[in-house]
């Protein structure tokens, strides 16, 4: 590769790191598969994106509301509930005001073992954030997925990232690069 090619490369990433806000990632630090995919999501931007890793297990109001662009990982406990680290902090977020803020949701669910609340945790959050004004971009096909209910769809999207790490663990990485690709358009 030429000189000339790698100035408009690099002059590219430059642009598009001025359009595109910092995003805070947050997730559990001590959960094993969230913190694995998240790691992969965020090498999936590349260096073209800032992204700051957040664990959600110690954030507060200030730190949450510090960033502008946001990816939450969640996955969906027992029959369809957040893991008590979200729980815990969702009377807080029932306090924000969120207009200006646009968030992804990625989640891991069993859709084999738990198909009646499959990646529920998903839709949870997501209601909860577009109650007080977020913006929820990344919505993803169900295609390729077999349950029988999920609070996390709209219009036949997931509202979000859903992962299927038990049973579909060879489709993973595609769908982390398909998704961050959408992302790299949703993000303002």
């Amino acid at each position: 590769m030429g000189y000339e090619c790698k100035a408009h490369i690099s002059l590219f990433k430059t642009q598009i790191q001025k359009q595109m806000k910092k995003i805070g990632l947050f997730y559990s630090f001590n959960t094993n598969k969230t913190a694995k995919n998240a790691s992969k999501i965020k090498k999936a931007f590349g260096d073209t994106v800032e992204i700051e890793n957040v664990n959600v297990e110690e954030v507060d109001e200030e730190t949450f509301l510090s960033y502008d662009n946001m990816v939450l990982g969640v996955p969906t406990w027992f029959d369809g509930e957040l893991p008590n680290y979200w729980d815990e902090f969702m009377p807080a977020i029932e306090d924000l005001k969120l207009k200006g803020k646009t968030v992804a949701l990625f989640g891991l669910g069993d859709q084999v073992g738990y198909p009646e609340n499959f990646v529920d945790a998903i839709g949870i959050l997501a209601k909860a954030l577009e109650e007080r004004g977020a913006k929820v971009i990344g919505l993803t096909s169900t295609e390729g997925f077999t349950f029988e209910r999920s609070a996390a769809l709209r219009n036949d999207q997931f509202l979000g990232l859903a992962l299927d790490i038990e049973n579909q663990a060879a489709l993973t990485d595609d769908r982390i690069k398909t998704w961050v690709k959408q992302l790299k358009t949703e993000f303002k």
